[in-house]
C-alpha cells in the first residue's frame, strides 16, 4: 500500500478539470461505489490502488464536495483563500494560510 502524497488541510487542484479545494480525509485506495467508479469515463479513469482524497473543493460557480484519485491532484500553490462553506467546520486557517483540522471536543 502507498503511502498518502498528500495530507488534510493541504490545498491541492485538479490537474486537469479547473477546481481546487483543502483535503479533510484520505482513503488508502479507492472507497466509493461501483456506481460512482463506472461514472468515470474509460480513457481517463483512475487506478483504485492508490490513495483518494475528500475535498471541499469550489471552481468558479461553485462548492461542493470531490472525491480525487492521488494521480489528478497536484499541490496548489496559489495561497489565494478557499471559500468553501464548510472550512470553517472541519478547519482553522493559521495566520501564513495553512489549514489545520480543528480539534473535535476541545473548546
Amino acid at each position: 500500500m502507498r503511502t498518502a502524497k498528500f495530507r488534510i488541510g493541504q490545498v491541492v487542484r485538479h490537474r486537469v478539470y479547473p477546481f481546487r479545494g483543502v483535503i479533510f480525509d484520505v482513503d488508502p485506495t479507492f472507497s466509493n461505489t461501483e456506481e460512482w467508479w463506472n461514472a468515470i469515463p474509460e480513457d481517463v479513469r483512475p487506478s483504485r490502488d492508490q490513495p483518494f482524497y475528500h475535498l471541499l473543493a469550489e471552481n468558479a460557480e461553485t462548492e461542493y464536495v470531490a472525491y480525487v484519485s492521488e494521480q489528478n491532484l497536484v499541490p496548489d500553490m496559489t495561497g489565494e483563500p478557499l471559500r468553501h462553506p464548510q472550512l470553517d467546520e472541519i478547519f482553522e486557517e493559521t495566520p501564513d494560510g495553512i489549514y489545520v483540522p480543528r480539534s473535535v471536543g476541545m473548546h
